[in-house]
């Protein structure tokens, strides 16, 4: 079955490579009224642009999830633009370079936790208060394998990962009567920009998954629009796994 979000309002943070590029193009392709941001002004343009030459209507803009500014200068924008936000995924984050616990800096885990964390927590925040404006919407926030397993040498993310699951169940559960949705995706490896840049040997990241291969941006998009969609209306505050088996080995 196609997905149908002909209209929707679709806000995508992060969306100028990897996993929200692919994100992205999957709702283009289904229908949606799009937002994108990303904090490069060079990926955001190329992203805009593709889109725009598929024929979607998108509204991108440069923001930096982890300043609650920006944030709330972002909501601004969709509403002035599109009078409403149906649906939120939340996606935009970072990683270190793998690198041993003891020798992790502070400032390093200051800036994941910040945007993979904050970011989540700030963007939820001003979403949530839109959609109670509204009277309905639905949030997919980006969790991953590792919100349930662990990954050697990368503490920063694999804790602020688990802390996106944590906040994603919770809030889930103080809006499941008001018609708001909120799950998370968990994805296993898919070779992203952002994965490429950390790990030289993709076939290593390949044997996590009792599949034995890496995920494809398009199958985690898929995720994403199912938990978007009304095909599963009943679900909130779940965290879905697309990760090739990883987290039932």
């Amino acid at each position: 079955m196609a997905f149908d979000f002909t209209d929707e309002v679709v806000l995508i943070t992060g969306a100028g490579a990897g996993l929200g590029y692919g994100c992205a193009t999957a709702f283009a392709d289904a229908g949606a009224k799009l937002v994108v941001t990303d904090i490069s002004q060079e990926a955001l343009d190329r992203v805009v642009q593709e889109l725009q030459r598929s024929g979607a209507e998108v509204l991108g803009l440069l923001k930096d999830v982890s300043d609650s500014a920006d944030v709330d200068a972002m909501l601004k924008a969709i509403i002035a633009h599109y009078g409403r936000l149906d649906i939120a995924v939340n996606n935009a984050g970072i990683a270190t370079p793998l690198q041993e616990f003891h020798e992790v800096s502070e400032a390093q885990f200051d800036r994941v936790m910040a945007v993979n964390l904050k970011g989540v927590w700030l963007c939820m925040q001003a979403e949530i208060r839109q959609m109670l404006k509204q009277g309905r919407g639905r949030i997919v926030n980006m969790a991953s394998a590792t919100s349930r397993n662990t990954y050697p040498n990368a503490s920063p993310y694999v804790t602020s990962k688990f802390a996106v699951a944590g906040l994603t169940r919770t809030v889930a559960m103080e809006y499941a009567n008001r018609d708001i949705r909120i799950n998370a995706i968990c994805p296993g490896n898919v070779a992203t920009p952002l994965v490429v840049s950390l790990v030289e040997d993709l076939s290593v990241l390949a044997t996590k998954h009792a599949m034995n291969r890496l995920g494809t941006p398009e199958e985690v998009a898929n995720g994403v629009l199912f938990l978007a969609s009304d095909l599963s209306s009943f679900s909130t505050g779940s965290l879905l796994e697309v990760d090739g088996g990883w987290n039932a080995t």
